[in-house]
């Protein structure tokens, strides 16, 4: 971590927040750091990370330094996260410093590790796919042999937008994986393995909780995959029943108390026909205890941002209002194509489209990266909004030049 000196504080004795990890999750939380009058420090994975480029104190240094994080964390008043990789044995030593963490090691071990996560919605009886942790190639063939193959087999550890993650037919398609078992490193507790979930559509739901325990859920999103990254958010999502989208809340903020959480959580979703009633249902797929790519639509659609409500849910201030500003958002990522320079083509949509937000995380483009996100918000037609983010992402990556 490079020596400089630590973040300057803002006299009437508010808060700093510091943020481990210099992404476009902390760099999005600049903003609404400045309308609650906070300052934000974020320690960087490099000078020019995203949040680096608009956050003006950010040293750089790894989340797995212990010393570095401890010198960070030593000049501001809570850390919260970018990320969800920092070890635990660093969260722990920097509260043992005297800093609140948040969320803390014990909520953040389920978002780190699957089968954790797994285990203890099970017992909490919230609806998951049928799964288990195999350690040798003949429990990979005795569970897809009972659930049905296909079947998706998972490393409990790193993965993220389809990274970490193989659709099996044969347990010799994760040999390698089992090969590993019991090292350390990902598959150290074992190969998770779920059923290949026939799903209707995916979803989404943020919730917020702070210390204190008030808490509080957005509209539960559809959200739109293409090749195991999210391109599109539904906010609200299309038709969802209204008891099934109660119960979901229900879930989320059962789960966020359950564990402990302390700030922005995402809750990923299947939602599935009921094999005996027909009904809709849903299972639980994932969670992320950090702002998420799920609840960006917040930002313009939202009374309170996903953003501004993590603030205020580490610092233990009321949360805000998660309500719907107008009856449809829509979200739109925008992936890395061919062209290198965005600058042109952004001017283009501003002028093409005034209502259209453009939000780019200042990174360099490579193909299928996430640069940024485009949102529209109306009362109107959902298919015309959903065509003019569509429109705008695609112009972004190069897909269609007019």
């Amino acid at each position: 971590m490079t020596e400089a000196p630590g973040p300057l504080r803002a006299e009437g004795g508010f808060p700093v927040v510091g943020i481990i990890g210099g992404g476009q999750l902390a760099r999005m939380s600049q903003q609404p750091a400045i309308a609650l009058s906070l300052t934000l420090s974020i320690l960087a994975e490099s000078p020019t990370a995203s949040a680096a480029l608009v956050v003006p104190h950010a040293p750089v240094g790894d989340h797995t330094d212990l010393e570095a994080v401890r010198a960070f964390a030593r000049d501001v008043d809570v850390v919260t996260f970018d990320h969800e990789h920092v070890p635990s044995e660093v969260i722990s030593a920097v509260i043992a410093d005297g800093v609140p963490v948040h969320p803390g090691p014990e909520a953040l071990l389920h978002a780190q590790d699957k089968i954790v996560m797994r285990r203890r919605l099970t017992e909490l009886g919230i609806p998951c796919p049928r799964w288990t942790a195999a350690t040798t190639e003949a429990e990979v063939t005795a569970f897809g042999d009972e659930v049905g193959w296909p079947i998706i087999a998972k490393t409990p550890r790193g993965g993220y937008d389809g990274k970490g993650v193989r659709r099996i037919s044969s347990a010799q398609e994760v040999a390698d994986w089992v090969d590993v078992v019991g090292q350390e490193g990902p598959m150290r507790e074992g190969v998770l393995l779920e059923e290949a979930v026939a799903f209707t559509r995916e979803l989404a739901v943020m919730v917020a909780r702070s210390p204190s325990g008030q808490a509080a859920t957005w509209p539960t999103v559809e959200t739109v995959q293409t090749n195991s990254i999210c391109t599109e958010v539904l906010a609200p999502a299309p038709d969802l029943d209204d008891d099934l989208a109660a119960t979901i809340a229900e879930a989320a903020l059962t789960i966020a108390g359950e564990l402990g959480v302390t700030g922005v959580m995402a809750v990923e979703l299947f939602e599935v026909t009921d094999g005996e009633t027909g009904a809709s249902a849903y299972l639980v797929n994932e969670l992320a205890m950090r702002p998420h790519n799920s609840g960006h639509w917040t930002i313009d659609g939202a009374v309170t941002s996903q953003f501004e409500q993590h603030l205020r849910a580490v610092l233990d201030l009321p949360l805000g209002d998660p309500s719907a500003r107008q009856k449809w958002t829509v979200m739109a990522n925008v992936l890395g194509g061919e062209h290198p320079d965005l600058y042109p083509t952004y001017r283009h949509l501003m002028a093409r489209d005034p209502g259209l937000k453009i939000h780019l995380y200042g990174k360099g483009v490579r193909p299928g990266r996430k640069l940024g996100h485009v949102t529209v918000t109306g009362d109107g037609d959902l298919e015309a909004l959903r065509e003019r983010a569509r429109h705008a992402a695609d112009y972004l990556q190069g897909v269609i030049d007019e």
